[in-house]
């Protein structure tokens, strides 16, 4: 009985590894899992400046070995904050802030908090077979709505949709390496508390939606995430 207790605790670890408890829970019950919809949340994406020059030149092992390095940084990081990963696609992070559980007006600045703790994060991240090397971020942060949901059931995934997440993928991937590239909307959130230094970019082209004013997160003003 304790082997199959312990055995039982293992595969839910796993699963809530994959997939966030409440969904889980659902899913367990053999109920099918209603999409959600969500009024505000704030996306983050993540991925590495010149990622294509610098797989061709490794072996595909010395590939995963360095995305695990960096994955593992990044894991164990975002643990500190009221955030949850959606998934990583190659080099591509993506976390979110105000989903599945709803934590009021709080997203922006957790998300904000985090980005910061990733971009110091990764000049730490050595890559074995690259020494002399470090690694760059470019990041990209949107705040709007979306409707979250699972979908398929063969290896069932979580899955954020709407233009929120497609307006905070352009974000990063019009972002610049070692900076955190905001929406407006993300700017108008984290201006409640006057608790961030944010520089204005400009105006930048975002397709289907026209000119899009956007910042640069600089820091925080109450505490350093260099260390």
């Amino acid at each position: 009985t304790e082997d199959l207790k312990r055995e039982r605790q293992l595969a839910e670890d796993l699963l809530h590894q994959m997939l966030p408890k409440s969904v889980a829970k659902q899913l367990r019950k053999s109920q099918k899992v209603e999409a959600e919809n969500y009024d505000q949340v704030t996306i983050f994406f993540s991925d590495i400046v010149g990622f294509t020059s610098i797989a061709a030149s490794c072996t595909p092992l010395q590939v995963v070995e360095m995305l695990n390095n960096l994955y593992v940084c990044f894991d164990s990081r975002i643990e500190s904050y009221d955030v949850y990963k959606v998934e990583t696609i190659g080099d591509a992070y993506m976390v979110v802030s105000g989903l599945p559980e709803r934590n009021g007006t709080k997203h922006a600045d957790e998300i904000a908090k985090m980005s910061l703790d990733l971009v110091a994060a990764v000049r730490q991240v050595v890559i074995p077979h690259m020494p002399t090397g470090r690694l760059q971020l470019r990041a990209g942060i949107h705040t709007g709505p979306c409707v979250a949901g699972v979908v398929g059931y063969k290896m069932p995934r979580y899955c954020l949709f709407g233009d929120t997440v497609n307006t905070a993928s352009h974000t990063e991937s019009t972002s610049l390496p070692q900076k955190i590239h905001i929406s407006s909307a993300t700017y108008d959130a984290l201006l409640t508390d006057d608790a961030y230094e944010i520089e204005l970019r400009g105006e930048i082209e975002v397709k289907g939606k026209g000119k899009m004013k956007t910042y640069w997160l600089l820091g925080n003003k109450n505490y350093s995430v260099q260390n």
